[in-house]
C-alpha cells in the first residue's frame, strides 16, 4: 500500500494547458524536488464529538481520518516511522507533515506551539499542512501559524464540504458559511496558504450545488482545493441512511461528469490537491467502484486525454 501523498490522486508531470494546476507541478516549482506528504496524529478531538457542538461527529465521519495517520507516538517518532514507510518505496528526502486526524487546531496554543515547532524544525520537513475546522482558528492560533510560516511554509486545510444550507444541516457541519469565509480572510491576511475540502456526492446535491460551493471557496480566496468523492463507511450515521435507501451513491460516470466540470470551472491559479480519494476497504459500503483504483485512474486518464487537459501524462497514486 503506497503511503505517498496519503493516497491522494494527483497528476504527475508538467501542466500542458492552463485548465489544470496540479499539485505535483506546484510542489516541483515550490521546492525544486519531489516532496511527499506524511500523515501525523496529534491525538486531538473535534467540537462535533466532544459535546461542544455535538457528540456524533459529521454524518460521514468514521474516525476523523485517523486510519491513514501514524499515531500513539511522539511527533518525532511519527515522522521517522512515516519516512521509513515512504522511503522503502521511493527515494524521498523531503516531506510535508500533514496533521490529518480530527481538528488539529482544537487545543491550547501552548500545546500547538510545542508540537508544530518540533515538526517544522525537523530537517526533513519542508512544510506543514494542518487540517482543521474554520471555527477552530482563534486569533492566538492564527498568530502562531503566522510565526511558523516565517520558518517554513504552513498550509491550512479547511473542511468546507458544501455551502448548500440543507446539506450543511444534514451533514451536521456545525458552522455557518460566513465562518469559513472569515477564516480564509484571516489566514490570507497572514499569508498562509489555504486548501479547501469539497465533497462531491452529498445526498440531494446536483452539479450546480457543487459548482456553487467551488465558486464560494474561490471567491473567499482559497489557494487550493481537494475534491473528495463521498464515501459511505460502515459505522457512520450516513451508512444508516444508506441502508434505509435514503442515500444513492454516485456512479463512476456521474462522478467523472461533476469532477471535470469542477476542473473546467476552476481558475488556473488554484492548485488541485485531490481529484478523489481512498477509503479503508474494510469499512467501505459504497460506492464500491471507488475501491477499484486501477479502473478509476484509467477512467480519469482517458477523460483527461479526451478533453486535452493533459497529453501523455498519467494520473497516478
Amino acid at each position: 500500500m503506497l503511503f505517498l501523498l496519503i493516497f491522494t490522486i494527483i497528476i504527475q508531470g508538467d501542466i500542458v494547458t492552463d485548465r489544470y494546476n496540479s499539485l505535483n507541478n506546484y510542489l516541483q516549482n515550490t521546492f525544486g524536488e519531489k516532496v511527499y506528504k506524511i500523515s501525523l496524529d496529534l491525538g486531538l478531538t473535534c467540537p462535533n464529538r466532544d459535546g461542544s457542538l455535538d457528540t456524533r461527529g459529521c454524518i460521514f465521519c468514521l474516525d476523523g481520518s485517523s486510519h491513514f495517520a501514524e499515531s500513539g507516538k511522539s511527533i518525532s517518532e511519527q515522522i521517522e516511522n512515516a519516512k521509513k514507510r515512504v522511503t522503502n518505496k521511493t527515494k524521498a528526502e523531503k516531506f510535508i507533515a500533514y496533521f490529518q486526524s480530527y481538528t488539529n487546531t482544537y487545543a491550547p496554543t501552548e500545546f500547538l506551539e510545542k508540537v508544530f515547532a518540533e515538526t517544522i524544525n525537523h530537517p526533513d520537513i519542508a512544510a506543514i499542512s494542518v487540517a482543521t475546522r474554520p471555527d477552530c482558528l482563534p486569533p492566538e492560533t492564527l498568530d502562531l501559524l503566522e510565526r511558523l510560516n516565517h520558518i517554513k511554509p504552513v498550509w491550512v486545510e479547511l473542511g468546507l464540504q458544501t455551502v448548500n444550507p440543507k446539506s450543511v444541516e444534514y451533514i451536521r457541519r456545525g458552522y455557518e458559511n460566513s465562518v469559513y469565509f472569515n477564516a480564509v480572510k484571516g489566514l490570507k491576511k497572514r499569508n498562509i496558504t489555504v486548501i479547501t475540502h469539497i465533497i462531491i456526492g452529498l445526498p440531494g446535491e446536483e452539479k450546480a450545488d457543487i459548482l456553487n460551493t467551488l465558486k464560494f471557496a474561490v471567491d473567499a480566496g482559497t489557494d487550493g482545493v481537494k475534491l473528495q468523492l463521498l464515501h459511505i463507511l460502515v459505522g457512520t450515521d450516513l451508512y444508516g441512511d444508506y441502508k434505509r435507501g435514503e442515500v444513492t451513491p454516485l456512479t463512476l460516470e456521474e462522478y467523472m461528469d461533476i469532477l471535470f466540470a469542477c476542473i473546467e470551472h476552476l481558475p488556473k491559479d488554484i492548485v488541485i490537491h485531490r481529484l478523489t480519494g481512498d477509503a479503508p476497504k474494510k469499512y467501505l459500503a459504497a460506492p464500491l467502484w471507488s475501491a477499484d483504483k486501477k479502473t478509476v485512474l484509467n477512467t480519469i486518464n482517458r477523460e483527461m486525454e479526451r478533453r486535452n487537459i493533459i497529453q501523455g501524462n498519467e494520473v497516478q497514486i
